[in-house]
């Protein structure tokens, strides 16, 4: 493929995809192939000679889209959204196209853009000073892969920190009796977390904070969903207690309408990362890492190599602006608490948990049984999809507002869909 050839597929591919995303609704949500569909569809080996691009493109429709479940449909209401947009989708053409593979020597604007770019969201956070990177800061955010990621990268930063402390306070202290002194403190929801996966709820930071900073403890906060909403000021009292944290993070591929993956990860001690991460073989030095006016991403995480996802950020905070990024998070909880409203008109419906953003959690009442014979007929009609959780023991269904494009008469119909089936499974369970 020639340069010609690429601006020409490439208009083709851009079409492909827009088609897609305008005519997602009419497509199943959720697929109903059987594991192991693909492999009988496809080769065994790989082809010796090329294929075309039009035989690629029409196998995407034929063998690959049969086995997507398609998150962006505005009749997707299950786990979190998976955010997505037309500008954050651009920037990524762009860099797959200059990508570094990029640590500070082998790309400046890849390492000052993500500095950049993190402190844009940090003030959009209204995060502490000491969070972010300025010009000179002690702290300062990175772009994770993942909130699993960042969680790890904090607690392996933890355990360095204090592993070095108990050293220097006892220098006779073996490795193995240094281990068992650590001890890591954690909720059945993982660690502080602000919007719990299962029901969107919320760690009382002003609590926990002061015991860490008192106790000389790590307190990392993890905010995967809930965190986009932080930006609109009505949400911000959501995020108190911050300030006691030493890591925090939360994922803007989720809610802030940039694809994964961009995980926002921030530490007030840039030296706590470094200090567990740092590798400095020669072929990687160069002559400003001494300086202290550079941030060597390198050291504050697992990978060595990283894609330039600042730039997404950097395309979606320009083209939304922070006005229309606030409008989208404030018409999904708008859109979460219309689908709480029709749940309260339904007796035979209860609203299982606060609704404080995006996400209802709801059930019929009667058993967890009779909830599950409720989910199992939602799923497996594929008009819609939704996933359950626990909560004090009862089996509750989800029901989350995901989809850029969703509308009331999205939620409408999926209501309306619920309630069907609830009557047809309550009559059945009479019958």
């Amino acid at each position: 493929m020639n340069s010609g050839e690429f601006r020409r597929r490439g208009k083709e591919m851009v079409d492909f995809v827009a088609d897609y995303l305008e005519g997602i609704e009419r497509r199943q949500v959720y697929p109903d192939v059987e594991p192991g569909y693909l492999r009988p569809l496809i080769p065994t080996t790989a082809p010796e000679e090329p294929d075309t691009f039009e035989d690629i493109l029409n196998d995407v429709e034929k063998i690959i889209m049969p086995g997507v479940t398609h998150w962006h449909s505005p009749y997707f209401f299950a786990y979190f959204p998976s955010a997505n947009s037309y500008p954050a989708l651009l920037a990524d053409i762009l860099c797959g196209a200059i990508e570094p593979t990029s640590w500070t020597a082998a790309s400046p604007a890849c390492t000052e853009l993500e500095t950049v770019m993190m402190d844009w969201l940090g003030k959009m956070l209204k995060l502490p000073e000491a969070f972010l990177a300025g010009q000179v800061g002690e702290g300062g955010g990175v772009i994770q892969g993942s909130a699993s990621e960042a969680t790890l990268v904090a607690l392996l930063a933890a355990r360095t920190k204090v592993v070095r402390r108990l050293q220097a306070a006892s220098p006779g202290l073996t490795q193995g009796a240094i281990m068992e002194k650590l001890v890591a403190y954690s909720s059945d929801q993982v660690v502080a977390t602000l919007g719990t996966t299962s029901c969107c709820s919320f760690d009382n930071l002003l609590e926990v904070g002061p015991i860490c900073n008192k106790e000389d403890m790590w307190l990392h906060i993890d905010a995967a969903y809930a965190g986009s909403s932080f930006i609109c000021p009505e949400f911000r009292h959501l995020l108190n207690g911050v300030e006691f944290a030493d890591s925090f993070n939360f994922n803007p591929h989720k809610w802030m309408l940039v694809n994964f993956d961009c995980s926002a990860m921030w530490v007030k001690k840039r030296t706590d990362l470094i200090g567990a991460f740092k590798l400095d073989p020669l072929y990687l030095k160069h002559g400003h890492q001494d300086s202290g006016l550079i941030t060597d991403y390198r050291h504050w995480q697992l990978p060595l190599g990283r894609r330039f996802r600042s730039l997404k950020m950097w395309f979606v905070f320009r083209m939304y602006g922070v006005k229309g990024l606030q409008a989208y998070i404030r018409k999904h909880v708008r859109l979460a608490h219309e689908f709480e409203r029709l749940v309260h008109q339904d007796p035979r419906f209860e609203v299982c948990a606060e609704v404080t953003l995006g996400l209802v959690c709801f059930r019929l009442k009667g058993s967890n049984k009779l909830n599950e014979d409720l989910l199992e007929r939602i799923n497996r009609a594929k008009k819609i999809h939704l996933v359950p959780c626990h909560l004090r023991d009862k089996f509750v269904l989800r029901f989350a507002i995901c989809a850029r494009t969703v509308e009331f008469a999205h939620v409408q119909r999926a209501w309306e869909h619920i309630r069907q089936l609830a009557t047809d499974l309550l009559r059945a369970e009479k019958d």
